[in-house]
């Protein structure tokens, strides 16, 4: 044992040295409060795994030279004498450890905690980006996967997203040693990728920022108060495993037994015991932007004198401190022996909106708040601190024009990470053009379609190729009186892939951050997601009425999307949100390339469609148009999702489509059958130039079917994509090379 303890100090002072030595100087100044929980938040810190997050703080406080010990507990002493008190924070967070990792690559999961109440804690994982860390400290994009809205109407009883069971993570691996030799194995801690977002009024988003508002309290008093104006001894301490019976506070505690305990950190909820009465589920009592709370013991908030002494303190100061009964003082239990707590002890706490969820945020005004009223407390006077500046987000700038044939996968970073909801597509075409050769001089009509044609003699077939601009999302549709933004669906998905989750808002004046709110009763044990189109979605941006939405730029008609960025998985496997039809869009732009300005008399056109999501309102209008002009293609070639069943989690009966094994002929899906002799035509094409290809019935429809009207045949194209209509959509960049090399074959010879 004597040994093993040894090992864990020394591990620790090869981190903190780690952090202490690789980083600039200047990162050890002093941070704004917005910088200060950046760091925190976005440094992943699951019970039991705070190493990282523990070695920045510690790396943060180097100039006050804290200790760590092997819990990961980092502590700062200031100041002398009695008495002694101690100011814990907690910097752990709910989330996940890998438990397996399954024959074909997939990780299953193990939740820690492993019990608690965390309402929708599983569900709001599914779909979704996530990072997993290797035992050499370095970070794996993943993606958990989730069932494709396009291929549940087939089945009676989809598996539940909330059970453990069905939780899969997939980092692009085909096979357990290909996924360990990544860094994935058993033990490796997960957590859901994140960024902090300011909204207005000074609001915090990020998932798990309620279990960080606790260690930007400590930072912020201990970079602005004066430790000699300071009374007796005060410990600062950032804790771990609170969430596993809070070992890391009865370590402290055990070791300094102090006077006096100051603990800040989230109310949490009261755990439910299966089988067992239960009081009705209710949400916490207070809303961010009322003001720091002080937790009541035992339903008597006056049984501490220092409860009594902070309550006057702050009436004093005009500082509204108010009593919460809502959740359980200082959560702790667990195996190991409970210390007993000093009789001056208090709890305090901010609330936090979504607790627990991915849309979490906090009120930046409570907190500063908090910290002033502790800094009295501590120095008698208070600091100053500046409330954060509300971020307003640009655009994705548009690629830089090429003078060469982009990389596949360039082209499709550019293609997803440029922002284009059903109906406000302009971004997207504005990035298609830009990234096609200088020679091509693409036409946009008046719905928006972008149209690029290789005029025909008239001898051979007319061939149309058509993939989709268009994403799904959602647009405002009214300002309600309390600044919430009443939102209507563009396309469908499954609620829990997007409601509490953050959101963007895209305005003439750049991107707004928010959240997509819960319905109501998603913290009670008998929650149902509603179903209908009718359903109300609200997006909260921290405007409390439409004045302040009018402020920020936002009003009716604007679109918003839920966030996203490519990310690679490993080689030759990606993630990302909308590759449901920017692969199509990119296979277009690379076969244009391809095929350059002379097609030898073929009568060839390539459409951007617009609006497909909404019911191909672009290709229809595409097709009517040529028809009108007496150009009616002969064939169409929808370039389309094939929406895959190679997942854990879904039934291999239906649209069996491979990662890896080629593009795929959409021979079924439901709005078109190619027939069998020119699927099988497109198959021999094919296998005749070497490019791989597959078959197959899947859900959905395509654009092809516009033009059935005007006597024209759709053979629909696609690739195979897990997860559809999901913020994790996950692809094989060598389906999308062999779709560009069919596309440019078919347009060259059919």
């Amino acid at each position: 044992m004597i040994q093993f303890r040894r090992s864990v100090q020394v591990f620790w002072l090869a981190v903190i040295s780690l952090y202490f030595f690789s980083r600039p100087a200047t990162a050890q100044q002093k941070q704004g409060l917005t910088d200060e929980m950046r760091a925190l938040v976005e440094t992943p810190a699951v019970p039991g795994y705070e190493q990282d997050l523990s070695a920045k703080i510690a790396r943060l406080l180097a100039a006050h030279k804290p200790r760590v010990d092997n819990l990961g507990d980092v502590t700062v002493t200031v100041g002398s004498g009695a008495p002694h008190r101690i100011i814990a924070a907690p910097i752990d967070e709910p989330g996940f450890v890998v438990s397996g990792i399954t024959d074909d690559g997939y990780l299953t999961l193990q939740r820690l905690p492993q019990g608690g109440n965390l309402p929708l804690f599983n569900e709001l994982y599914s779909a979704e980006p996530v990072k997993i860390e290797t035992p050499q400290h370095q970070w794996i994009n993943g993606s958990v996967a989730g069932l494709s809205v396009h291929l549940l109407p087939q089945r009676q009883h989809p598996p539940s997203m909330a059970d453990l069971d069905n939780m899969y993570v997939d980092v692009g691996a085909t096979s357990a040693a290909e996924a360990r030799a990544a860094g994935a194995d058993v033990l490796s801690p997960l957590a859901i990728a994140r960024t902090l977002y300011v909204m207005a009024d000074g609001r915090l988003a990020s998932p798990a920022i309620g279990d960080r508002f606790g260690a930007a309290v400590l930072l912020e008093l201990l970079a602005n108060i004066d430790a000699a104006k300071t009374k007796g001894t005060t410990t600062f301490a950032f804790v771990t495993q609170q969430w596993l019976g809070a070992r890391g506070l009865q370590r402290v505690m055990e070791e300094q037994k102090p006077d006096e305990l100051i603990y800040i950190g989230r109310l949490m909820r009261p755990v439910q015991f299966p089988g067992r009465q239960q009081a009705e589920a209710t949400g916490f009592t207070h809303k961010p932007g009322t003001g720091p709370l002080i937790a009541e013991v035992e339903g008597k908030a006056e049984n501490s004198g220092l409860v009594s002494d902070l309550k006057q303190l702050a009436a004093q100061n005009n500082i509204t401190l108010q009593t919460d009964s809502s959740a359980p003082l200082l959560p702790r239990g667990g195996y190991m022996p409970q210390p007993k707590l000093p009789e001056r002890t208090v709890h305090l706490a901010i609330a936090t909106a979504w607790p627990s969820t991915p849309a979490e945020y906090i009120d930046s005004h409570d907190l500063i708040i908090l910290v002033q009223l502790l800094s009295r407390y501590l120095q008698g006077s208070a600091v100053e601190i500046q409330p954060p500046a509300v971020t307003t987000l640009n655009e994705p700038a548009l690629p830089p024009r090429p003078t060469s044939a982009p990389a596949d996968a360039a082209i499709l970073k550019h293609m997803i990470e440029t922002y284009g909801v059903s109906s406000h597509e302009g971004n997207v075409t504005k990035a298609i053009a830009q990234l096609l050769p200088s020679w091509a001089k693409p036409q946009t009509d008046p719905a928006g379609n972008l149209i690029l044609h290789w005029k025909g003699n008239g001898k051979g077939p007319g061939i149309a190729v058509v993939a989709h601009q268009d994403e799904i999302g959602y647009e405002v549709h009214s300002i309600l009186p309390d600044g919430a933004l009443e939102l209507i669906s563009k396309g469908g998905g499954v609620p829990a892939y997007f409601l509490g989750h953050p959101a963007l808002v895209h305005s003439a004046n750049g991107m707004h951050p928010g959240v997509m709110e819960l319905p109501e009763g998603w913290e009670k044990a008998d929650f149902q997601w509603p179903r209908g189109p009718r359903q109300t979605l609200r997006l909260d941006v921290g405007a409390q009425n439409p004045g302040e939405v009018a402020q920020l730029g936002i009003k009716a008609g604007d679109f918003v999307t839920i966030p996203k960025e490519y990310r690679n998985l490993l080689s030759p496997r990606a993630s990302a949100r909308s590759f449901d039809d920017r692969v199509g869009c990119s296979a277009l732009i690379a076969a244009t390339w391809a095929l350059g300005p002379n097609l030898n008399g073929r009568d060839v056109t390539f459409i951007w469609s617009t609006r497909e999501e909404l019911g191909l309102e672009g290709a229809v209008a595409a097709a009517k148009d040529l028809a009108q002009q007496r150009r009616a293609p002969d064939y169409v070639f929808a370039v389309d999702t094939f929406v895959s069943s190679d997942s854990p989690i879904e039934s291999k009966r239906f649209g069996d489509g491979i990662l890896g094994k080629g593009f795929v002929v959409r021979a079924v899906d439901n709005s078109n059958v190619v027939p069998r002799n020119l699927e099988e035509k497109v198959v021999t094409l094919a296998r005749n130039a070497k490019i791989p290809v597959q078959y197959g019935v899947t859900g959905g429809g395509n654009d092809g079917a516009a033009f059935l009207l005007y006597g024209t045949t759709d053979v629909a194209l696609g690739w195979p994509l897990r997860y559809s209509h999901s913020p994790a959509e996950v692809i094989d960049l060598r389906d999308l090379q062999a779709l560009g090399r069919i596309v440019a074959g078919i347009a060259r010879s059919w």
